[in-house]
């Protein structure tokens, strides 16, 4: 939402006027203010609402974690970890592509745009909102999917293969000169390329659980916004020194290479495994006042374990 309030945003507050850089310049420290009240706010939010664990586990696979281990919790042994796993650095460099892909679109759209549309700032900002509305969209119904189906390495990879077949639609139908055409296009393009993220996410996790969802997610980021700076250099400098056409077919080769990285990931659905087992155990998470207080048997991130369940070796990890 706030990318899409973004692509809508700028133009508005920041009109094209170039016979007047003052007003332009003035337009511009009323964006950027904004932005900083905003994010100012939003710093203070995080401070006064976040808390540091929630009173039940979120899952069952998170109750059957030992509550030791995010004491003993170490960033770089778990990186380390997840470096040696392949299927996760697969994930990491494919995922790194397609959504670095995304943001260098979102980055260059409104250069794209105005290439192929004379004046039309006001629609490429629509247009940027469009395909970030799509996402959301295509976010909410791919997670459901998921959650319904549990088939996390055939979703991750049909809405791979679909964000390519978009980039391709959107990247041929730019020299029509429709505009209401790029619309849809977009659309489309962003419902598969942003429904892919949580898609990621998840795939993640489940392929390195235990280890932390933070530090699978915070990779995954890291390596999308890295993707995402070499390729808005490179597709920028493609696009001002040739056309738009050759940026979006630089990104295209790059995205089908990520849906071969993909096929290539092994699926091994680690955390729903123990979500199925400990679920048949009948698992009764209890929040207890004081974790500390419980037994160090029965201690597991802050609930108490009925003491009459037991776990298999596989299970309780």
């Amino acid at each position: 939402l706030g990318t899409a309030i973004g692509f809508l945003l700028p133009p508005v507050l920041v009109p094209n006027t170039p016979k007047d850089p003052e007003l332009t310049g003035h337009n511009i420290s009323i964006m950027f203010y904004g932005t900083a009240a905003v994010s100012t706010g939003l710093f203070i939010l995080t401070v006064i609402v976040i808390k540091d664990r929630p009173p039940l586990p979120p899952s069952q696979a998170q109750a059957v974690l030992p509550g030791s281990l995010l004491e003993d919790y170490s960033y770089r042994q778990s990186i380390i970890n997840l470096i040696k796993n392949k299927a996760f650095v697969l994930l990491l460099i494919s995922y790194g592509i397609l959504t670095g892909s995304f943001y260098s679109i979102s980055t260059l759209l409104n250069q794209i745009i105005i290439k192929h549309f004379a004046d039309q700032e006001l629609n490429a900002g629509r247009i940027g909102l469009t395909l970030v509305v799509a996402g959301m969209v295509g976010s909410i119904l791919c997670g459901l999917w998921l959650d319904h189906t549990k088939t996390y390495k055939i979703t991750t990879l049909i809405v791979y293969l679909l964000s390519f077949l978009g980039m391709l639609v959107f990247t041929f139908t730019l020299d029509q000169k429709n505009i209401y055409l790029v619309f849809f296009t977009a659309g489309v393009l962003g419902f598969f390329m942003t429904g892919y993220l949580p898609l990621g996410f998840e795939f993640g996790v489940e392929i390195t659980y235990p280890e932390s969802e933070g530090t699978s997610s915070g990779l995954l980021n890291a390596f999308a916004q890295i993707f995402g700076i070499i390729f808005t250099l490179i597709q920028g400098r493609l696009t001002t020194v040739f056309n738009p056409f050759a940026g979006n077919i630089f990104l295209s080769a790059w995205i089908f290479l990520g849906v071969v990285l993909t096929a290539l990931i092994k699926s091994e659905l680690k955390r729903h495994n123990v979500n199925m087992a400990t679920g048949s155990k009948n698992l009764q998470a209890l929040p207890t006042e004081c974790p500390g207080d419980a037994p160090a048997e029965d201690k597991t991130n802050g609930v108490q374990l009925e003491p009459s369940v037991s776990f298999s070796r596989e299970t309780s990890l």
